[in-house]
């Protein structure tokens, strides 16, 4: 059964834009060539990044600083992990959406650019960001930052990255994160396998798919065997214990694939005592906001904008 007809129609262009593959078919760096053309449209960043090389645990990380006002002190501050399903995407390539929220809130907004599998698999991805967190929470003073309103976003496999992360900053003591923001995060390794504990017929048809999912969750995978104190930093939903994790907000939509896991994840958060807001958008599948003009994106972009605004004290 198609769930076409329960697309909004507004989306349905986004259909063509961005089919269906087969990931296990195709040649991987192929793949990312193609994902990367598909950024082409958004033209250039409404502010350009400065450039940062760091250092990272497996050697030098980039960090792409966008800053709207330079030398401005005391300000939040996110730090940006973008998707691609842990596979692709790209820092440098995908721009648009720390510019813009950082032309918007008027803060600056870092983008990392971590390792992607499955050249390196766990824990590469997650250790880049945390060096990312640490090295923007280290030169807070430099870079005008109140290193207490330090928030972390990402979308898809972003999302479940930045929700690894403040599983993992908490774990180890690492910088305190004053908000996360997911956009239709990527948590659980076993959704569309085997051992899917949801069985939603409705969702993941589209964009992001279940094979596309069991591609992406086993090149991160590696030879991991899930089964340390570690596997919730690997995939957020394993982690027992969610207590002491920053305020959250979510945003999914209700064709997504995602959508049950972090329907799931929102419910344990909110039962541990952690300030959650979730957003389910109908009829919008996955990479929604895309469609930057629809109504469905404007909702989003308001609840998102609003979120970050008012948890990380940023006057609008």
């Amino acid at each position: 059964m198609s769930t076409r007809h329960l697309v909004d129609p507004e989306l349905l262009p986004l259909l063509e834009l961005m089919p269906g593959t087969d990931l296990a078919s195709m040649d991987l760096a192929e793949l990312r060539i193609t994902s990367s053309a598909r950024y082409a449209f958004l033209g250039a960043p409404a502010i350009a990044p400065v450039v940062h090389t760091i250092a990272g645990p497996g050697g030098p990380l980039e960090v792409y600083l966008y800053d709207p006002a330079p030398g401005t002190p005391g300000r939040a501050a996110l730090l940006h992990i973008h998707g691609g399903g842990m596979i692709m995407g790209s820092a440098s390539v995908m721009q648009a959406g720390p510019a813009t929220m950082a032309q918007s809130l008027g803060i600056p907004v870092a983008s990392v650019e971590y390792r992607l599998a499955p050249e390196h698999p766990f824990p590469a991805p997650q250790e880049d960001c945390l060096a990312a967190l640490a090295w923007l929470a280290e030169q807070a003073d430099d870079l005008g930052i109140d290193r207490t309103r330090i928030g972390i976003t990402g979308e898809s496999a972003g999302g479940g990255l930045a929700a690894a992360l403040a599983l993992m900053a908490r774990d180890l003591d690492g910088p305190k994160i004053a908000a996360q923001f997911l956009t239709y995060p990527m948590l659980d390794h076993r959704t569309g396998g085997a051992d899917c504990p949801y069985g939603n017929p409705v969702t993941g048809e589209f964009i992001w798919t279940h094979s596309s999912n069991r591609f992406g969750w086993g090149a991160l995978r590696g030879s991991y065997p899930v089964d340390d104190e570690r596997c919730g930093w690997f995939s957020p939903t394993l982690a027992t214990d969610l207590s002491g994790l920053p305020p959250t907000w979510i945003g999914t939509g209700s064709l997504d694939l995602f959508l049950d896991e972090d329907l799931d994840y929102a419910r344990r958060l909110i039962a541990a005592g952690v300030p959650t807001e979730l957003h389910v958008y109908p009829g919008a599948i996955h990479a929604f906001n895309a469609v930057a003009g629809s109504r469905l994106a404007q909702a989003f972009g308001r609840d998102l904008m609003s979120a970050i605004a008012n948890w990380l004290g940023i006057p609008r």
